[in-house]
């Protein structure tokens, strides 16, 4: 009832929708970096959307089934085989007991992740089964993981029995410039007139700093007025801070959890993924919405989850 690690990738990890309500005593969150991707996948096999997941960044590893069972892969495209032959994305697929899934590097988008029918069987530590990487808690180890780990799973379905197979339209992430909705503050009167400005129209580029805490932006210094120090407060996923020289980093999935720098705004929930999914080099850009349309943009993403279970069917939950 496992998989084997035959090849790891760049960095594999075990995430799920994070370790929440934890940050009181200094553990981040974690959890996948694409939570639209990660809820879709876990979908087309029936999860819950808690269930474990595997978490490929940039360029994927190789895996060997020793069981049969049900799996579907979404976010980026890193071109997956099954025994040598492509396997679909956005799909439930069945694989048979023996056999290699495959993955090479990112055509597009930098997160691919893997769902299996009834989860993974890693412990849960504080309610998650996250991978904590600078804790070294959660998911498997702790740690990312490495050839030869085997991964159990919690519940397997060797035959198609109530669990159909389901398709969706894949999501496209090979846009080089993408335009990310944001609400201001809570520090944006921090900054001058011109700075906030810059901030809404001037394009930023994706740099090589960006992992899964934050993503370092580069472009046009953000002005402030007279210091950008704060007294360090909470940090959500998608908070925008902005250091002396100026330059924006979006804190992501494994943020710390207070920062002492202004945050001139927060990415809307909705567009993180078209953020998470963008590779170095690639171009963001920053539009204002009022926090009321922010809410209105998730509870229609919400509502579009629900009208995915209603169409299918009560066979998408194990």
């Amino acid at each position: 009832m496992s998989i084997r690690v035959i090849k790891p990738g760049l960095l594999t990890t075990v995430q799920d929708w994070g370790r929440i309500g934890s940050q009181s005593i200094g553990f981040n969150v974690s959890g996948v970096m694409d939570r639209r991707s990660y809820r879709l996948a876990n979908f087309l096999v029936g999860n819950y959307t808690d269930e474990a997941v595997l978490e490929m960044t940039a360029l994927g590893g190789s895996f060997v089934f020793l069981e049969s069972n049900y799996i579907a892969i979404t976010g980026a495209d890193m071109g997956a085989t099954i025994e040598g032959v492509p396997a679909p994305m956005y799909q439930t697929i069945f694989v048979r007991e023996g056999d290699t899934l495959s993955f090479s590097a990112a055509k597009s988008g930098m997160y691919t992740y893997v769902a299996f029918a009834g989860g993974l069987d890693v412990p849960q530590v504080l309610g998650s089964r996250s991978t904590n990487l600078k804790c070294a808690v959660g998911g498997f180890e702790g740690r990312k993981l490495k050839s030869g780990d085997i991964l159990p799973f919690r519940n397997t379905l060797d035959h198609l029995g109530d669990l159909h197979i389901h398709k969706l339209t894949p999501e496209d992430f090979s846009q080089s410039e993408v335009t990310l909705r944001v609400i201001m503050g809570p520090q944006d009167d921090y900054f001058t007139h011109e700075g906030i400005h810059t901030f809404l129209h001037a394009p930023y580029k994706v740099t090589q700093n960006a992992d899964r805490m934050g993503y370092k932006l580069e472009g046009e210094p953000i002005a402030y007025k007279d210091s950008v120090d704060i007294i360090s407060d909470g940090i959500v996923f998608g908070s925008i801070q902005v250091p002396p020289a100026g330059q924006p980093i979006v804190m992501l999935a494994d943020r710390q959890t207070t920062g002492g720098y202004a945050k001139i705004a927060t990415v809307a929930s909705v567009d993180l993924p078209l953020l998470v999914q963008r590779k170095p080099g690639d171009t963001v850009r920053f539009h204002k919405v009022s926090a009321k349309e922010a809410e209105k943009l998730y509870k229609k993403e919400q509502k579009h989850f629900e009208e995915l279970l209603l169409h299918y069917g009560e066979d998408l939950i194990c």
